[in-house]
């Protein structure tokens, strides 16, 4: 189910503190927790994706260095999120210091786990979700950054498809049903009812595995939907170049919501600046290890997003992409 990789080894071990007292340990070597709901713990590193170099190159730049005064325990859930609640119990029972969670239902699954060890997160909208009840005071032991600016960035997502496809009339909507029910999921159908098209839910079963997404992209061929999008659920990470391949195969024209699926052959990605984001959480990680409160530490909402269209993938699609869109992406990989 999980997968460590501690990077220091300790003498002792820690006592449960409170929160104020976490200032008390500056002398000593931290210890995090760096949990993604998807993603390989190898991947995890300096010298993995930009995003994770970023990260760590920021918190060494405040202060903060593997191996010398910051100890870093990875874990993975490999995407199976009915072990998400016996893994946040796991963790938690080391004690660490912080844990930086990379999702929504993980994060959850912490909140229910321990309300002393501060907790940071990437979470498309906290307060929808229930994790905290105010962005800029959330109170408690968590903080973070909202991985899109909020629910607004599933609208834009679809104007994109609207604006690169003529014609467009049914759009597919790939997610997880808890993702569909809730207020993320009622955004989606508003956003397609402003747009005036249908929005279809192809919505995965029980859990995210290959004979899901196989099923899934069956049902999207027969129905003949016109374009899909891609919910913002990191689980779906574990399987990119697999979406990535069904959606080609499929012949069905997507929308992803990170770059590394356009990297994958993805048609068109929207996302938050990952390597941007990554230094901002390093800031929060920095400040809680030097001894602040999470809770009065406002979610910091970004910024930066950047628009990547793959015409490599447009042209196996026979789309014409329109120059208009062209020129505002941030990237076109030719």
């Amino acid at each position: 189910m999980r997968r460590r990789d501690f990077i220091t080894l300790f003498s002792c071990t820690a006592a449960t503190w409170p929160l104020a007292a976490r200032a008390q340990q500056s002398a000593k070597i931290k210890r995090m927790a760096f949990v993604q709901s998807a993603s390989k713990v190898s991947r995890m590193t300096v010298s993995g994706p930009p995003w994770y170099g970023a990260f760590f190159d920021e918190l060494g730049r405040l202060g903060y260095v593997e191996g010398k005064n910051l100890g870093v325990e990875r874990y993975s859930g490999e995407g199976r999120t009915d072990r998400y609640p016996a893994l946040a119990r796991d963790v938690v029972s080391t004690n660490p210091d912080l844990i930086l969670a990379v999702g929504g239902r993980l994060s959850l699954d912490f909140k229910m786990a321990t309300t002393t060890i501060p907790i940071v997160t990437i979470v498309i909208d906290p307060v929808a979700l229930g994790l905290v009840a105010n962005i800029g005071r959330p109170g408690g032991n968590i903080t973070g950054v909202t991985i899109a600016g909020g629910l607004d960035i599933i609208g834009k997502r679809m104007g994109l498809l609207v604006e690169a496809m003529q014609k467009l009339s049914t759009v597919g909507y790939l997610a997880s049903r808890p993702f569909w029910e809730d207020a993320r999921g009622a955004a989606a159908r508003e956003a397609a009812k402003r747009a005036g098209i249908a929005l279809s839910p192809a919505i995965l079963g029980n859990a995210f595995n290959e004979a899901e997404y196989e099923r899934v992209f069956r049902s999207l061929e027969q129905d003949r939907t016109d374009a899909l999008m891609i919910s913002e659920e990191p689980e779906h990470a574990a399987y990119i170049a697999m979406i990535v391949e069904l959606a080609a195969k499929s012949r069905i024209p997507t929308i992803y919501p990170l770059r590394e699926f356009a990297d994958a052959g993805g048609l068109i990605a929207y996302s938050i600046n990952q390597v941007d984001v990554y230094r901002r959480l390093a800031s929060l990680v920095a400040m809680i290890l030097k001894g602040a409160n999470p809770g009065d530490i406002p979610f910091y909402q970004p910024t930066k997003f950047e628009l990547v269209i793959n015409l490599k993938a447009a042209k196996a699609l026979g789309l014409q992409m329109p120059a208009m869109l062209l020129g505002r992406a941030d990237e076109v990989i030719e």
